[in-house]
Order: C-alpha cells, then structure tokens, then sequence
C-alpha cells in the first residue's frame, strides 16, 4: 500500500508559527489609528496564539481540523492523491513537493544534522529541536483554557483538550473500545494480537512495554525495597505494596454493576465483567479458538510451537506455565502444602 504524506505535517511548525506572528504584527501596524499604540511583542504573540487556537476548517474524510481554507484544501490531496507526485524509491511514501521528499530522505540516511548545545543530542528536523530546547528552557507556552495546564507544544495541547471534551477519535475495529491517542490505540491493539515485544532474558516472561519489564526484573533481583508498615511484608513494585495495603484498610473502590462484586484493583474488575458478558477478545492465531484472558492465549500458543519456557532448576524437565513448574519442584524440594 502506498502512502500519501500531509504537507502541513511536513511544514516546520516553528517556522510557520514565526511567518505567522511577524504577519499579524505588520497587519496591526497597518491598521493603527492616529495616537493609537502598537500592541507590545508579548500581547502581539497571546493574539497570534489565540487566532491560530480557532480550527474551523475540518476536513469531513478523517476529521482533522485547520486553521485555514488552505491548509484544509492542501490537506485533502491526501485523500484524493492530487497532485502527490514525488515518491521516494526506499518506502514509496509519497509527497506534494520536491522540498518534503528532500526532508523525509534524511530519515532513510539516518542524518542529525540539528544538535542541541545544552546537551548534544542530535536530531533530523530543526523543529525537533527546537521543541526539544523547551526541556531545558522550561517553557510551556501552550496553556489549557478549561484547567489552567500548560504545555511545551500545541499538539500536546489538543490531545489533552480531548480531557475535557471526551473525544475519543481512535477507535480499535476489534472490540470497539475508542481512544484519545494513535500511541494508545496501537497499544491496545497488542491485547488482541497477544503480542508481549519486550522479554525478560531471566524466564522467559512477556510484556507490553520496556517500563514494565525493566519493573519485572527487580524479582529476579529478589530486591524488594517496598515494605508494607502493618505488616512488615516487603515487595519488588511500589504498584504492588498499593494493592496489598487494600487488605489492611479493607478498601475495594472497584465495583461491579452486574453483581455488586467489589475489587481493589481495576484491572481486576474489567478480568471479572468478561464472566458476565462473554467475551473472548484474544483469538488464536493459529486456530479458532479464543480467550478471555491474554495470558490464556499466550500459554495456549505454546502447544503451536512447542515452547516451553520454564525450565526446572533440579532437572531438565520443561513446562509451559509456571504454576506446572512450581507444581514440579515440589517433588525436588517434598513440599506437601495441602496436608
């Protein structure tokens, strides 16, 4: 499949918002009155933001809005491919001018040409850097009209606008839960597929995310820094002390409409409301047959491809999930836990 790129996407949003700003301060000169004073830089600048903040020109094809007619027009040649005649060989994306094919080819050459001289980190696009120096600047000129937060970039503003205004426009065609964010949306979607990218070299566990594992790896460790002050029992995650100390004050804030069955966690919740309507969201992709839990489908595909990751420290028996493999050890160690 081929791809179109949007050109305001393409266009420096700093540079564009400089032309903008140096526009409407030569408009209000023009347009003074005698003895009337021009409006200081700062004031030039809030009015500038503010004009630039109305989008009313929504393009009815995947509602992205636009500040101007333009920009809406130029916008719909990705829809309709008009005028998207520079492609480039390597991915066959292609562009309206020869200017944004010349900008995308340094992604391919991996240049960084724009360096930071606070830090030195490197980047492709000068408009990247230019968001990334409000790191060090702490400048957060983009600021919230409904709760008074404010942002290094207007793109931030908007997804958190969709706070307030609950728009979801992302929505997953598998189960038909919507989200505010592409990022989240494509997270979601490894729930379906069951796929878990990031593995722990330790035993073999999966997981969504590299914050996750790199929490993961603190079992390994045995290091467990998070003691609960009631009982003394300590833990790897400060996440897990949390839900423990639900046990002590007796506090379960989830509940369920269906049955009025209650739970400390929400995670928890949403695992016991697919009892109640049925659902199995994550299909095999080797058969038909599907789960209602991700981790169901995970164990399940082993007897695919034969895997099996826990592997019995006192002999070379292996087993694909880990109670079986606990359940093993008890005959190494004669453990009889149910006596």
């Amino acid at each position: 499949m081929k791809h179109t790129e949007d050109p305001e996407e393409q266009r420096d949003p700093m540079e564009a918002s400089e032309e903008s700003e140096e526009l409407s301060e030569v408009e209000e000169q023009r347009h003074l009155k005698p003895g009337e004073k021009p409006l200081s830089r700062s004031k030039t600048k809030q009015t500038s933001l503010k004009k630039k903040d109305k989008k009313s020109f929504i393009c009815t094809q995947c509602g992205k809005s636009f500040t101007t007619k333009q920009n809406l027009e130029r916008h719909t040649r990705v829809h309709t491919g008009e005028n998207i005649k520079f492609m480039c060989e390597q991915c066959e994306k292609r562009f309206s001018s020869k200017q944004y094919l010349k900008i995308h080819m340094i992604f391919h050459r991996g240049e960084k040409p724009f360096t930071c001289n606070q830090c030195g980190k490197g980047f492709r696009c000068l408009a990247h850097l230019q968001r990334h120096i409000k790191v060090h600047t702490g400048e957060k000129p983009h600021l919230c009209n409904q709760c008074g937060n404010s942002f290094s970039q207007s793109s931030a503003l908007n997804v958190h606008m969709r706070i307030h205004t609950g728009e979801k426009p992302f929505p997953c065609h598998q189960c038909g839960n919507s989200f505010s964010q592409l990022s989240s949306l494509k997270k979601h979607m490894m729930t379906h597929t069951g796929e878990k990218p990031f593995t722990c070299d330790q035993c073999g566990k999966t997981f969504l995310r590299a914050s996750v594992l790199k929490s993961h790896l603190t079992v390994h460790t045995k290091e467990k820094p998070h003691s609960c002050s009631v009982c003394g029992k300590s833990f790897s995650l400060r996440c897990n002390l949390l839900v423990h100390q639900k046990i002590h004050t007796g506090v379960r804030e989830y509940m369920c409409f269906e049955c009025e069955k209650t739970f400390t966690t929400g995670r928890n919740l949403k695992r016991h409301q697919i009892i109640h309507t049925g659902e199995k969201p994550y299909k095999c992709s080797h058969c038909d047959k599907r789960f209602r839990d991700s981790s169901h489908l995970k164990t399940h595909k082993m007897i695919h491809t034969g895997e099996k990751p826990y592997k019995c420290s006192h002999c070379d028996k292996r087993f694909r999930d880990s109670s079986h493999l606990k359940r093993h050890e008890r005959i190494h160690s004669g453990e009889k836990p149910h006596m």
